[in-house]
């Protein structure tokens, strides 16, 4: 927190194609867009210490060229989606960030020993109370904690992965492990929760192929005439149809895509096939 708000950002430049020089040569086909920062302490997209230490450590041309803030009323006509740019856009909505730089990754590893503290618990308290008393006192600690850092000025933010967010998904994450543990180890009321069964004894596969984009970039490559026309995206667009929301359809389609990953891990479990490192 303290190099969130404590790091001056100065103005800062980067490189962007430009459509009205010559891209034959790389160095005539860029130009330089300026920042204006000069402040401390700022949470906006353009003047955040996140990107202040990637773009010192990293290097512009290793950060991510297509961050979220580009789906924002500023940086897109066709927000929160993404899209081109609306008339008197500001310089930094073509600006490189990383969602997943060096200061952002610190709280998420911090969120992982968190985490692994939820597991001490599991191992060195046997009773079922003592691991729900433990857990719930420790889960409600993070959830007031991070309302309260909302409430003193520290946003809920994923893309600069603030200690407010860490503590709320946390917190919440720990009231749901505690739910499902009673459901299924308490009560034993096990058949609801079967396809996250089959899913963890795969997470693996679940993880590289969902997850990480690998099977539906695949699928992608199936097309009618142009690649926009990919069995994916054919697929979001006439469930979007049938439920006539953009909004609902897409909420649809991540459903039945969890179901889908959940029937493949069962299957898998069936024919006793566990792939793990």
């Amino acid at each position: 927190m303290s190099l969130l708000y404590g790091l001056y950002i100065p103005d800062w430049g980067f490189e962007v194609m430009s459509e009205n020089l010559s891209l034959s040569v790389p160095e005539y086909g860029k130009e330089t867009q300026i920042v204006h920062c000069g402040v401390r302490g700022s949470l906006e997209p353009p003047c955040n210490a996140v990107g202040l230490i990637d773009r010192l450590l990293l290097g512009e041309s290793h950060l991510y060229k297509n961050p979220v803030y580009k789906r924002t009323k500023e940086c897109s006509a066709n927000s929160p989606d993404y899209g081109p740019l609306p008339p008197n856009a500001p310089a930094w909505c073509l600006a490189p960030f990383d969602p997943e730089g060096l200061l952002s990754s610190l709280m998420a590893a911090i969120t992982c020993f968190l985490g692994l503290q939820y597991g001490h618990v599991m191992v060195h308290y046997k009773g079922h109370l003592q691991r729900i008393i433990i857990w719930l006192v420790c889960s409600s600690s993070l959830l007031i904690l991070g309302y309260v850092l909302m409430v003193l000025g520290v946003p809920l933010s994923k893309p600069l992965y603030t200690i407010s967010y860490m503590c709320i998904t946390e917190g919440a994450s720990g009231i749901l492990l505690i739910a499902i543990f009673y459901i299924v180890d308490v009560i034993h009321i096990q058949k609801p929760t079967i396809l996250f069964q089959w899913m963890g004894m795969n997470a693996l596969i679940v993880y590289a192929l969902a997850a990480c984009d690998i099977f539906p970039a695949a699928l992608q490559g199936f097309y009618w005439r142009t690649p926009e026309n990919n069995l994916v995206n054919g697929t979001e667009s006439l469930i979007e149809a049938a439920v006539e929301s953009e909004r609902w359809g897409k909420l649809v389609f991540v459903f039945l895509e969890i179901l889908f990953w959940g029937v493949v891990a069962g299957f898998l479990h069936i024919k006793g096939i566990y792939i793990k490192l």
